[in-house]
């Protein structure tokens, strides 16, 4: 249970890092800070979910991609996961959106390097 609230943290840090940096990537609540922390927690949760059911699968399929670009390619699925996020917070009346693919790609990254960094500060305590 400490392993999901931590990660789910780390989700959350990482989204908001991105959110601060990137004009494309928004969280568009105008509500109180609570408010705004309460649906970055949400979307955090939508995007762990995303990473934990979808990326798998998306990974596997595209193995031979992974392999010819030497592990670039995870780039891209780290983009798609962050637009499938996007597009599940808007169904789900989140107010998170992502402004397309280079965006996606760009805060996928941050998101990556946050949450590793994150992760090394809070650790794993099963």
């Amino acid at each position: 249970m400490t392993n999901f609230v931590v990660k789910t943290l780390a989700n959350a840090a990482a989204l908001a890092v991105a959110i601060w940096l990137l004009a494309g990537i928004s969280l568009d609540d105008g509500s109180s800070l609570g408010h705004r922390t309460l649906t970055l927690i949400l979307v955090a949760l939508v995007f762990g979910l995303v990473n934990f059911l979808v990326k798998p699968l998306v990974n596997l399929l595209s193995l031979p991609l992974f392999i010819l670009t030497l592990g670039l390619f995870t780039l891209v699925v780290n983009a798609l996961m962050l637009l499938l996020t996007s597009w599940l917070a808007r169904q789900l009346d989140l107010s998170f959106h992502v402004d397309g693919f280079w965006t996606a790609v760009l805060g996928g990254l941050i998101i990556s390097v946050v949450s590793w960094a994150v992760n090394m500060l809070l650790p794993d305590k099963n």
